[in-house]
């Protein structure tokens, strides 16, 4: 397995053979990993651990079988960047979707066997308005405004990933599979440093793409995107509160609706001629005061970004709960974790084996120690002397 797993993380980092062989310190040659890559030789244990030292993996993880097979959706939106360039997309979607499954099994999160991938059959561009519904309506979103469309994606198991690439790519959807071909978990995947506005249609989109089973006579981008925009802002809501019927939108009307729904201006002007609220000249005019404007690359009201937390979430409760050592947390996170840990069984079993006279020592310098933090802190005097008052 190690060949598989020797390029998957060397081009999730974006490495070429010889810059590798470069970050191991030239304690082997491009050409050696070059056939450790093609199952053509097996490397030294020596070599073997500095590759993991490199890579910031265990070495165990170099020759183990992949958990998951993880297979991307609408692939061909990939084809817009340098090959080497997408090899490192794949490779840091597969090795990082597979990390997301590992820790889910880890922290026992229900099983992502329900997820409606390609559920949703699409034999012309409007049966997509119906498949957005259904979708809600399985996730019980009613027919409000999505608050947070990264909160609603990680809630179902659909992790949300932003890498640094190109600005040629917009995003990708994956979803992994198990051995016994189940599916196992997916993810949506976004250029980080995008507006907010223009984030929540992208996440939306790629969940079209991993929901809709879309007949070869329509437009896949096309129903993708009416997809995303529908989800965001279903038909009934926009009627209701725009009109069935506009012949003139002022700005101010139309930057408070992309606050509403969270969508771009250009997005929301898209919608509305889908669905017949504006014309198609009226959109047209819109299209050429965007561009006098200059709000096609920038727009007024820009919205911050969606920050994804489920992995921050999972990593501080397995920590908490002693599945994973700080290391390993700080690890995953990237960063370091502020605040005290309670003792570990480990730990505690250590403690109980020191001397009688060495445990009291111990207590004793504690308990010292926490006698200066009351004497600094008054408010706990406050407290006890106070009435207790019931809400």
């Amino acid at each position: 397995m190690i060949s598989q797993r020797l390029k998957q993380l060397r081009q999730a980092r974006g490495l070429s053979l010889e810059a590798l062989a470069a970050a191991m310190g030239g304690i082997v040659t491009k050409q050696a990993l070059s056939k450790y890559e093609q199952g053509k030789a097996r490397p030294s244990p020596v070599v073997l651990n500095k590759l993991a030292e490199t890579f910031s993996v265990k070495a165990a993880h170099l020759w183990s079988k992949p958990t998951v097979h993880v297979q991307f959706i609408a692939y061909r939106k990939l084809s817009g960047l340098p090959q080497k360039e997408q090899a490192k997309v794949e490779g840091l979607v597969r090795h990082t979707l597979e990390e997301r499954i590992c820790f889910q099994e880890l922290t026992q999160q229900p099983n992502a066997a329900d997820l409606p991938i390609q559920a949703c059959r699409v034999d012309q561009l409007e049966d997509v308005e119906r498949a957005a519904e259904i979708v809600r309506k399985q996730w019980s979103l009613g027919r409000d405004p999505i608050a947070s469309v990264v909160g609603v994606l990680e809630g179902r198991l659909i992790h949300v990933l932003q890498i640094d690439v190109g600005r040629k790519f917009d995003g990708i959807a994956a979803v992994a599979y198990d051995d016994s071909k189940h599916v196992a978990g997916a993810a949506v995947v976004t250029r980080r440093g995008v507006a907010g506005e223009r984030q929540r249609l992208n996440l939306t989109h790629e969940l079209g793409h991993l929901v809709l089973n879309i007949s070869k006579r329509v437009d896949e981008e096309k129903a993708a995107f009416r997809f995303g925009a529908a989800f965001l802002a279903p038909a009934e809501l926009m009627y209701q509160e725009i009109g069935a019927k506009r012949a003139f939108i002022l700005p101010e009307e139309l930057l408070l609706l992309k606050r509403r729904f969270g969508m771009s201006l250009q997005a929301l002007l898209y919608r509305l001629r889908d669905l017949g609220i504006i014309t198609e000249s009226y959109y047209k005019k819109w299209c050429v005061d965007i561009n006098r404007l200059g709000w096609r690359t920038r727009e007024p009201g820009e919205m911050t970004p969606e920050q994804p937390q489920w992995l921050r979430q999972h990593v501080l409760r397995a920590l908490a709960e002693g599945m994973v050592t700080r290391e390993e947390a700080e690890k995953k996170l990237g960063e370091a974790i502020e605040g005290s840990l309670p003792l570990s069984l480990i730990e505690r079993r250590a403690f109980m084996k020191l001397s009688l006279e060495e445990r009291r020592k111990i207590l004793a310098e504690q308990a010292e120690k926490m006698m200066d933090h009351y004497k600094q802190d008054s408010e706990w005097k406050e407290l006890q002397a106070g009435d207790l008052v019931e809400y």
